[in-house]
């Protein structure tokens, strides 16, 4: 069994200053936020989400019948998982350091995890990646396109491209209609406590999405999903977006910046997130009593390090406090 860590709250309540997700420090956007606050509970949504598959479908100059829209990014992958297994599928292929989601689906079908993307049914790409915010390489992109030539089904989860900071995006780099992308905006719109996800097909895979949809529960997504990912399409969202990661920018490099005076070591990151080793070991529950959060990276196959978010300078000047209480030793080296 695969066990699972996840940032944000746990049974300890929210953290007052979170650095252990990597939603939109920025957010919420108001925009969405108020389309959530003002959505009808009162009624089912329609179970076709007709209206909103020809929204996000002409967000991506795609045809309705490529939409496919799942409760979150977690349940698509469960589902893809299980559409493979009922195929046949033996073995998937998951980034070597990635979101557990991936190999723990795999594990609930008894599906062996594959070496490399050639020899698997289900490759999973992600772009950028989490924990390290790298883009894929190109060597593994190839082996991702040669899989699909063989019938393998690829998926790129774009979680995170919204909140890219650097580098092209994964479709602009290598185009779209060969693999399935699986969009989960509520982490750029900064609410990530409304579920809601879609997948695009590839071109041709039209018959594959009502495949997929009939492993789907009624309803996956309710009213106030669909309202964040109605204002999702909203024109106005990418220049909001647009100004986010030019903050974000700053947040990410100035809290870099202040973790390498401490003598942390930083990977660098094309997301505002990043994997940091400190100089010594540190005690989350000790920095969780001082209200700091952070992303213990070992269940992503990376003991001692730790993923960040960029936040804003009060909790940064927060997390600095909390590192001298604990070390002070450390702590004089800023």
């Amino acid at each position: 069994m695969v066990t699972l860590t996840h940032g944000g709250p746990d049974a300890a309540g929210a953290a007052r200053w979170d650095f252990s997700t990597n939603a939109n420090a920025c957010g919420p956007w108001s925009v969405a936020l108020a389309a959530v606050q003002g959505a009808d509970a009162d009624r089912y949504p329609d179970p076709a989400y007709t209206a909103l598959r020809a929204q996000l479908a002409q967000r991506h100059g795609v045809s309705s019948e490529r939409v496919l829209i799942a409760a979150s990014a977690s349940e698509a992958i469960r589902r893809v998982t299980a559409w493979g297994a009922r195929r046949g599928a033996r073995c998937v292929w998951v980034p070597e350091h990635g979101y557990g989601e991936y190999a723990a689906a795999a594990a609930s079908w008894g599906l062996a995890c594959a070496a490399q993307p050639a020899s698997a049914d289900v490759v999973w790409l992600c772009d950028p990646g989490s924990p390290l915010g790298e883009e894929e390489p190109p060597a593994r992109v190839h082996a991702a396109q040669s899989a699909a030539g063989a019938g393998a089904v690829v998926v790129v989860d774009l979680a995170y491209d919204p909140l890219r900071l650097s580098g092209q995006g994964f479709t602009t780099r290598w185009g779209a209609d060969w693999l399935w992308q699986l969009w989960s905006p509520n982490k750029a719109l900064g609410l990530t406590g409304v579920r809601g996800a879609y997948l695009i097909a590839p071109a041709g895979a039209e018959p594959m999405v009502a495949e997929w949809q009939a492993l789907a529960p009624s309803w996956p997504v309710g009213a106030h999903g669909v309202a964040m990912l109605e204002a999702w399409c909203d024109p106005a969202c990418e220049p909001w977006l647009l100004t986010c990661r030019a903050t974000l920018a700053r947040w990410r490099d100035a809290l870099a910046e202040r973790l390498c005076g401490l003598g942390w070591a930083v990977r660098p990151s094309a997301a505002p997130f990043f994997v940091a080793r400190p100089p010594q070991p540190i005690d989350a529950h000790a920095l969780r009593a001082h209200g700091v959060k952070l992303r213990d990276t070992t269940s992503f196959g990376l003991p001692g390090w730790w993923r960040l978010s960029a936040q804003p300078p009060a909790a940064v000047d927060a997390l600095q406090r909390a590192l001298r209480a604990e070390a002070p030793e450390v702590g004089r080296a800023a």
